[in-house]
């Protein structure tokens, strides 16, 4: 008994926490998100030469990537939570 009432306890840990890293990566995805619209209307508002335009373009397409990534780990969370398998994800 003593054994199940850890393995719940450490669940319901991970839980909390995975919970909490799906709301910080929404936030931190909508964030960059809005970055991605001020980028889009700085880019068609003004005249810009050639080069301002190819790092606008540069900063949309790192942020289109770095949007991709946390999107899936975002949906990784999420389907872990989901399927009701929380664990602590340790980063080294």
């Amino acid at each position: 008994m003593r054994q199940s009432q850890t393995e719940t306890r450490r669940q319901n840990v991970a839980k909390r926490s995975m919970t909490k890293e799906a709301k910080q990566l929404s936030s931190l995805i909508a964030g960059l998100r809005e970055s991605l619209d001020g980028i889009h209307k700085e880019r068609s508002s003004t005249k810009l030469s050639g080069a301002e335009i190819g790092l606008l373009d540069e900063r949309r397409n790192n942020l289109l990537l770095t949007i991709a990534a946390l999107d899936d780990r975002l949906s990784a969370v999420q389907g872990l939570i989901d399927l009701g398998r929380p664990h602590i994800i340790r980063v080294h």
